[in-house]
């Protein structure tokens, strides 16, 4: 029992550091975090579509919502007291637009914010390879060695005569 034991612990560590490789990649936490900021992004840009912008577009449409729009293809039954008895059939293209809108919106908010990111990482990286490269030291140029080479190898000639 002890030797089917150990090998099953054996196992179960080598998947346990298997999965902690595998969850402590750089790219699964980022990918987590992007998901968390996108679904709190989401609901930023829900709530700008519906309370800003679909209202501002009822008012220009004279009150009417997207929502509402529908084309109803077997009309609800109802009974003598009102009761549905089967549900009307309709396709709601209405709410298909406010989707569509809503995703164009999503899209245009992430072109802009991932736009941004870019450009300040850009000036970020720029800056820090300023900070990297150091000064090179001013040296003599190529025309001034030469002559002191020059001068050097003349009063060498002299001094053996």
């Amino acid at each position: 029992m002890s030797k089917k034991q150990s090998v099953l612990e054996k196992k179960l560590s080598g998947t346990m550091s298997e999965f902690k490789a595998f969850i402590l990649k750089g790219n699964i936490i980022d990918m987590a975090v992007g998901v968390i900021i996108g679904g709190a992004f989401s609901k930023i840009v829900t709530s700008l579509v519906n309370d800003i912008l679909m209202p501002l577009l009822g008012a220009v449409t004279g009150g009417a919502s997207f929502n509402a729009y529908k084309f109803v293809i077997h009309p609800a039954v109802l009974d003598e007291a009102g009761n549905v008895i089967t549900p009307e059939a309709a396709v709601l293209f209405g709410s298909f637009i406010q989707n569509i809108i809503d995703f164009l919106i999503v899209g245009f908010c992430m072109f802009f914010m991932i736009k941004a990111v870019a450009m300040v990482t850009a000036k970020f990286h720029h800056e820090e390879e300023k900070k990297e490269e150091p000064a090179a030291p001013a040296g003599p140029t190529t025309e001034e060695l030469l002559a002191e080479i020059r001068d050097l190898l003349r009063d060498k000639g002299q001094d053996a005569v």
